[in-house]
């Protein structure tokens, strides 16, 4: 992990994620806040995007959160605010299954927002926002 402080905020990565694909950060932390970027369907180690339905890419995504979260020394719990973004509104009830799985005690806020198109030609992206 690398860390470095800069005006009270401490960015933060991983390569358990994939790396940022632009100008951002995979989390800033303000405070007793962390701001995790949105995650995409990307496999870390080889940078593609996950093969296989919207299920497979859904449990890809959220692996990724789950090594942001880990690499910052919190986990699921602690997400406090998440936000998906669909290409395709059909696949919300397969997303909401695997996202459910991984809040199985506390349910965070959270927003769904249809899109018209995301990075790399994903179906989907999450973000979310942890209290650490």
């Amino acid at each position: 992990m690398i860390k470095f402080q800069e005006k009270k905020l401490e960015i933060l990565s991983t390569d358990k994620a994939p790396a940022a694909i632009g100008p951002y950060s995979q989390a800033v932390k303000c405070g007793g806040l962390l701001f995790c970027s949105g995650q995409i369907p990307l496999v870390p180690e080889t940078g593609e995007i996950e093969t296989g339905d919207i299920s497979r890419q859904a449990e890809r995504v959220m692996d990724n959160i789950a090594a942001v979260l880990s690499a910052t020394g919190a986990g699921f719990d602690d997400v406090v605010k998440t936000t998906i973004y669909l290409v395709n509104m059909d696949d919300f009830a397969a997303v909401n299954e695997v996202y459910g799985n991984r809040f199985p005690g506390h349910k965070p806020a959270r927003s769904t927002v249809a899109v018209k198109s995301l990075p790399r030609g994903v179906l989907l992206e999450i973000e979310v926002i942890a209290a650490l």
